[in-house]
């Protein structure tokens, strides 16, 4: 079974996805993407960049890049309470400045990638998290979700020792619901029995749910006085307050999105971090970029990763977790279902 210890930069081998090449044009105007391209556009969502999770992953394809391909870029961080209107003028900022390609990080920026995008056909566009824009220039860059957190309910099932774990998402919405359906599917086929706490941030991005690491502790706090000894965050920034909460505890956090373990900001509390259910996000920026920048076909149509091409997983850095025999059969056989279709894994 193929273990992520990291996010491998080109990890999804986007020749084996679904997707729709088009041929990169140019154009008679600088608006609409002409000559060279200034490199890459980076938009980052909710809690920016530094969250050691979701836009970090973002960051990383986005260096990597940068570093391969000889090419600018520019990234540029969210602001608190923007509208639809201020994610619009940022992208059109990034076209009419000669990026190319531009990625909004995250769902909301799906008006904004949709408006923009028309606007400027010859350049293209990606987004994360979202598969509504339907157009030649956009990849909708989208992911399983749900069947890493089946492994992770999996490991969580096979690691608690009150058969009482924790699940914390940033906001109520279908994505986040597809973190708990997985993870709540993955601990049952262990323990039918097991208890398991959850509980959303907030309704709205708006109000913090993805950038609120005291939320996120306040949260986790609650459900380990509870009684859980493993919890699962999928909240972006707020994340980290989870993490905080267990390691005060001492007892395990599962981290998201990026390994955490590995976090350099998160290395006080990497020792109570046991895996992270992982999304390579890194690599789909990175896939983007070279198909624009080195190949000059630029990717487009729905890009979604999974347990069967490496887009999604479960993380083994952590010693512990690694090295239990029982806990890695375990995921093996849960992987291997997963991907050969015995278990179909719920998204809601």
């Amino acid at each position: 079974m193929r273990r992520v210890s990291r996010i491998a930069v080109a990890g999804v081998a986007t020749a084996a996805l679904a997707v729709t090449v088009s041929a990169c044009g140019s154009s008679s105007t600088s608006s609409s993407g002409s000559g060279k391209s200034k490199g890459i556009g980076l938009a980052y969502d909710v809690g920016g960049k530094g969250d050691q999770s979701f836009n970090d992953a973002a960051y990383a394809g986005f260096q990597k890049a940068e570093k391969d391909f000889g090419a600018g870029g520019r990234d540029i961080e969210p602001q608190d309470g923007e509208s639809d209107a201020d994610k619009v003028q940022r992208l059109d900022t990034l076209a009419k400045q000669g990026y190319n390609p531009i990625i909004g990080v995250g769902y909301a920026y799906a008006p904004a990638v949709k408006e923009v995008s028309a606007k400027y056909p010859k350049v293209s566009f990606g987004i994360i998290d979202d598969e509504t824009i339907k157009a030649d220039n956009v990849a909708d860059m989208v992911f399983h979700e749900e069947q890493s957190s089946y492994l992770a309910g999996v490991a969580a099932a096979m690691t608690t020792k009150k058969d009482h774990i924790g699940f914390v998402g940033g906001v109520d919405n279908p994505l986040i619901h597809k973190f708990e359906a997985g993870y709540v599917q993955g601990a049952q086929s262990v323990n039918p029995k097991i208890k398991i706490e959850k509980q959303y941030l907030t309704e709205t991005a708006a109000e913090g749910g993805f950038s609120s690491p005291d939320k996120g502790e306040n949260a986790a706090d609650g459900q380990i006085e509870a009684g859980a000894d493993v919890v699962y965050q999928a909240a972006g920034l707020s994340g980290q307050g989870v993490i905080k909460s267990a390691a005060g505890h001492k007892v395990w956090a599962i981290g998201v999105d990026s390994d955490q373990y590995l976090q350099g900001a998160l290395g006080q509390y990497k020792d109570h971090i046991l895996t992270s259910a992982t999304k390579n996000v890194e690599g789909a920026v990175y896939e983007l970029a070279k198909s624009v920048l080195k190949d000059k076909k630029p990717l487009s149509g729905e890009i979604r990763g999974a347990l069967d091409n490496g887009g999604v997983g479960i993380a083994d850095s952590n010693p512990v977790f690694k090295n239990n025999a029982a806990l890695q059969a375990a995921l093996k056989k849960a992987e291997d279902g997963i991907k050969n279709g015995s278990i179909t894994v719920k998204t809601s």
